[in-house]
């Protein structure tokens, strides 16, 4: 009598809404081998169904075939690699790497090394804008390389309040948004001009490291440090608009504009998917535990997969890609 009883309550509960499945189910766990350390940025060639891996530990850019889960190739010799960018149009991929501000770029099939572009030193964050062809890439002394995609070209080195951390491209106006976490802003770009259209202060929560732009909504969503929060804006006013406290240490965050989530890894332990409750406000739906140190993953919303960077823990051989499905 006692089971049915609880069989009938959580039925119940069930069908009332107070009890709900999670928003994420890991559906693949791909093992790697190498030596324990930090892990930094995730790319996706969606056509071969290969993952790119900036692994920091081994100074080695790792590309996974994840139709086999197996690491189908390495290159070594990446120091200090940071950002990574996958250009599908112009089929090459585009890694930052922190030690000498160096880029190199790679041919999408062979990998084969086509060309090193040398920046200040310091190159992080990278993205690529298929509408011009540029690479855009933050690095040291305050500035925001635009390189051309097919001639290497350097076209414009745009000096910042401050060093830049994640940014986000619109994709139907020359916008570029960018965090200057030392100088407590959000920077806003002209990308046919390549200059700061504007900055936009940030108090309600500081330290914003990794950005996502929800263009059709005109939001914008600061993964800030210092305060562990998300903090929401207006992208047209720069007007902030309220804030959703996460774990520390973020370092990626996505946005998925039509199931209205956004993910965030968090260094100190877990990913964290908070659900847009109007234009205004977002609020944590879940929170999945994870090792410390994961702080990188990639989200791509056309699937709702989610690629999660889980650097070596003990017992294992080597990191390893949690691959998750939102439900």
């Amino acid at each position: 009598m006692k089971s049915l009883a609880t069989f009938a309550t959580l039925a119940a509960l069930l069908l009332t809404g107070s009890v709900r499945a999670g928003e994420l189910e890991l559906v693949k766990t791909i093992e790697l081998k190498g030596k324990a350390g930090g892990l930094d940025h995730v790319a996706l060639d969606a056509k071969r169904d290969r993952l790119f891996l900036a692994n920091k530990s081994n100074n080695t850019l790792d590309i996974i075939d994840l139709k086999t889960g197996k690491l189908h190739d390495q290159k070594k010799q990446q120091t200090a690699i940071q950002g990574v960018c996958y250009a599908p149009d112009i089929d090459k991929v585009f890694v930052a790497l922190g030690t000498g501000g160096l880029c190199n770029v790679f041919e999408g099939e062979t990998y084969k090394l086509l060309k090193t572009i040398s920046l200040k030193d310091d190159a992080d964050n990278i993205r690529y804008n298929p509408a011009t062809h540029l690479v855009y890439v933050a690095h040291a002394e305050k500035s925001l390389a635009a390189i051309d995609g097919k001639s290497y070209a350097l076209k414009a080195d745009i000096k910042l309040p401050d060093t830049g951390e994640g940014f986000e491209l619109e994709t139907k106006r020359p916008r570029l948004y960018l965090n200057a976490p030392a100088a407590n802003a959000v920077v806003v770009i002209d990308t046919d001009k390549n200059e700061v259209l504007k900055t936009y202060p940030t108090k309600l929560a500081t330290g914003g490291v990794p950005l996502a732009l929800d263009e059709s909504a005109q939001r914008i969503y600061v993964g800030c440090r210092k305060d562990p929060k998300v903090l929401v804006m207006d992208t047209e006013t720069g007007k902030e608009l309220s804030t959703a406290d996460i774990v520390g240490g973020v370092d990626d965050l996505w946005v998925d504009a039509k199931r209205k989530r956004l993910f965030a890894s968090c260094g100190d332990g877990a990913m964290v998917i908070l659900k847009v409750t109007d234009a205004d406000h977002v609020e944590v739906a879940e929170k999945i535990e994870s090792p410390k140190g994961t702080k990188t993953c990639l989200y791509v919303p056309e699937t709702g997969r989610l690629y999660l960077a889980v650097p070596r823990q003990e017992g294992k051989e080597g990191p390893e890609i949690r691959i998750y499905q939102v439900k």
